[in-house]
């Protein structure tokens, strides 16, 4: 089999997954991460017998902790296991911060835009305006969030468009890493009940990011882009983010869902909704289909 590569050509010196082992291992990873500090969180009051965040505290502690402890058991695994350099896994260019941020504002942007496509529709009803200004504790809150998100979004970013889609692509193509990458994010994003449009939204976003990393030639833009929606979707509205909902006062406006939940998302929130995975098959195609000229840069966020 032909050995293919996405953001580097540089070769693996040691072990690399098989094409169709890489996934398990990946849930292995996440499974081990995730409920490994939970008595520790569980102890310290930070989250419950179900393992949601209770309070500000325990948000922090849930995006933090097993998420930091993911992050460098996959580094670690990259570098000592398959021997291969970080630029493999799309940590490469010479630029960093940079497309970080202008991920994180433009993840803003595309959230913002959402839930303004969801309330023309009728979905919400606006309260008050920018509540959390009045509150110094809020916003303390809000900014010590959008740090949390960050390390969240951004091992998230390593784990499936990083590690996991450039080792499958490697050993089984492109186009079944996207697929392959993309069924892993719904899965470990499913919960008992959860409706088949709230599974599609999952598995778009991870295509919607997939393309993203594909067409910048790295992760940091992607990174940026998944904290910055997860962040203001979190914050800005009042409104539940992956189904689970921040105490803080709206940095935005508070948004109370009206209307069928296949406009609203529910108690999934935006995400949730039919308009939010319309937004990703049009990500997509732009993704895929505005291809770059010679000699002209990239609009993506890139190196």
């Amino acid at each position: 089999m032909t050995s293919k590569t996405l953001f580097s050509p540089e070769p693996h010196r040691g072990w690399l997954p098989w094409g169709l082992l890489a996934p398990f291992l990946c849930i292995f990873f996440v499974a081990v991460c995730a409920l490994g500090p939970d008595p520790l969180l569980q102890r310290h009051g930070w989250v419950d017998a179900r393992g949601a965040p209770l309070g500000l505290d325990g948000w922090y502690a849930f995006l933090v902790i097993p998420f930091a402890l993911n992050g460098l058991l996959i580094l670690a695994w990259t570098l000592w296991v398959e021997r291969r350099p970080l630029a493999t896994i799309g940590l490469g260019g010479p630029a960093r911060i940079k497309p970080l941020l202008q991920g994180v504002l433009i993840g803003g942007a595309t959230i913002l835009a959402v839930v303004g496509a969801i309330g023309l529709a009728g979905g919400y009803q606006a309260g008050a305006v920018a509540p959390a200004l009045a509150s110094s504790a809020a916003l303390t809150g809000i900014g010590l969030l959008l740090v949390s998100f960050i390390v969240q979004a951004g091992v998230e970013e390593i784990i499936f468009r990083g590690w996991l889609l450039s080792a499958i692509t490697r050993k089984l193509g492109l186009p079944v890493a996207v697929v392959l990458v993309s069924l892993v994010f719904t899965f470990l994003h499913y919960s008992p009940g959860q409706e088949a449009r709230v599974m599609l939204s999952s598995f778009l976003f991870s295509a919607f990011a997939c393309a993203w990393v594909i067409r910048a030639g790295n992760i940091w833009g992607a990174m940026g882009w998944h904290a910055g929606w997860n962040w203001l979707l979190g914050t800005g509205f009042e409104l539940p983010v992956t189904g689970m909902q921040l105490d803080l006062p709206a940095l935005l406006v508070k948004l109370t869902s009206q209307g069928p939940a296949a406009l609203t998302g529910a108690a999934e929130g935006p995400e949730g909704s039919w308009l939010c995975s319309a937004f990703f098959l049009v990500g997509i195609a732009v993704l895929w289909l505005w291809r770059r000229k010679p000699g002209q840069a990239s609009a993506i966020p890139s190196a």
